[in-house]
């Protein structure tokens, strides 16, 4: 086996799945970052959530909005879903799996929030029953995902963005999904603040 091959390869695949990304998401992503935008100058706020990897990019993005992200501002109003143990494990433990989410969104999720689902497949049950619930209460939904799109991007309506990256693999999805929810950081921050000098 030729691993400086097998290691080069993944520098290649990584470029073309981000160059198809490009040509196909840009313009949707720059929508979602006027809503996104719009939704926390009026007062709304971001719940995102995930499972495994996809699970650590919603509570990555949420620091980035809480925080900062590369430049100093006030804090932004989100909550990655996918934190609380206690919430985990009770709601895990009593209702089942399926609607940690769902739960946490019926709680917290108001009219002119917005949900960001992220799944790599698009199949992730409690990321779908998330999505539901979002709907009942008329939140916007940003679903990233991956391959074909699964049953998240049979759900998604008008209103909603989809940003399902053209690829098979959940490595590549995975890696073009953290480029997604950076540029919708620093789209945010450059309608807050301006462009950067």
């Amino acid at each position: 086996m030729d691993l400086t091959a097998l290691m080069n390869s993944h520098f290649n695949d990584s470029v073309l799945a981000m160059q198809r990304s490009a040509e196909a998401l840009t313009e949707p992503l720059a929508a979602a970052v006027e809503l996104l935008f719009a939704t926390l100058a009026n007062n709304g706020k971001i719940l995102a959530c995930g499972n495994g990897g996809s699970a650590a990019d919603a509570q990555h993005f949420i620091a980035e909005l809480v925080g900062r992200f590369e430049r100093d501002r006030l804090p932004l109003a989100g909550i990655a879903l996918n934190t609380d143990t206690s919430i985990l494990t009770a709601v895990g433990n009593d209702y089942g799996f399926d609607q940690i989410f769902e739960r946490q969104i019926s709680a917290l999720g108001q009219t002119g929030d917005i949900l960001v689902a992220i799944s790599t497949s698009g199949n992730s049950q409690n990321v779908i029953n998330a999505i539901r619930v979002a709907h009942e209460r008329d939140m916007v939904v940003i679903a990233l995902t991956g391959k074909d799109g699964g049953q998240i991007g049979q759900l998604l309506t008008d209103t909603d963005i989809h940003l399902c990256v053209p690829d098979d693999r959940t490595m590549r999805i995975q890696e073009v999904h953290i480029v997604l929810l950076h540029a919708l950081c620093d789209g945010i921050d450059a309608l807050l603040l301006g462009e950067p000098l």
